[in-house]
């Protein structure tokens, strides 16, 4: 299964490898590993990952990062939603639906 970004989403995951990249060389190649790792996870099991909200937005934490990844199936690909901050706006990114 492939995924694709909805636009907000993809300026939230460019501007958040700059912002890592800045503060430390590597910092940013090391978010982008553990993103597409768990992109990876994503797509071979979409339905693992607990709802976020009904009734088909999931969401999967990164770990290293202070990150959610809300993403829904559409048909038979990943729609990456948004890569939200845990403590900043919650469901800032419902009016992408």
């Amino acid at each position: 299964m492939k995924y694709y970004f909805h636009p907000a989403a993809e300026i939230e995951y460019l501007e958040n490898i700059a912002y890592y990249e800045s503060k430390l060389k590597g910092l940013g190649g090391r978010y982008l590993d553990e993103f597409e790792g768990l992109l990876k996870n994503i797509t071979h099991y979409p339905q693992r990952n607990p709802i976020e909200l009904q009734p088909d937005i999931r969401r999967k934490r990164m770990k290293n990062y202070p990150f959610t990844i809300l993403y829904r199936e559409a048909s038979n690909e990943i729609q990456v939603l948004a890569i939200a901050h845990f403590r900043r706006k919650p469901y800032y990114w419902a009016e992408r639906l």
